[in-house]
């Protein structure tokens, strides 16, 4: 008799085991994985736009001009900025006496987008 009360009580635990390893198994075959949301949400986008002062304009400027032009570029200061239209417009300076061109570039004040990179000759 113990031994029948045994066998029916291994054999409910492996019942209930079996079916535990199928719940698991068949969860995690259903997962899916992670989206990422990132790339459909607008973010944060400042009211000012991300190139808010002639300050930050002249900053990219430079960051874009240096591996471009190289140092020689700091030969063609002060450098003007002025904003027109949403749009940063900045050049460099050159004595009146000298020849040669500056190094000019626009860039969108509402999302830091370079829209022209050239050097006058």
């Amino acid at each position: 008799m113990k031994y029948m009360k045994f066998y029916v009580k291994s054999k409910h635990l492996t019942l209930i085991l079996l079916i535990s390893v199928s719940i698991i198994t068949s969860g995690a075959l259903q997962r899916k994985p992670p989206v990422d949301n990132r790339r459909n949400q607008i973010g944060y986008i400042p009211i000012d736009g991300f190139v808010p002062d002639e300050a930050t304009a002249l900053k990219i400027a430079e960051a874009v001009w240096l591996p471009i032009y190289g140092k020689k570029i700091y030969n063609k200061k002060p450098f003007k900025a002025r904003l027109e239209n949403g749009v940063w417009y900045i050049e460099g300076s050159l004595p009146s006496s000298a020849q040669g061109g500056v190094p000019y570039i626009e860039i969108q004040k509402k999302d830091g987008k370079i829209l022209k990179v050239m050097h006058g000759k």
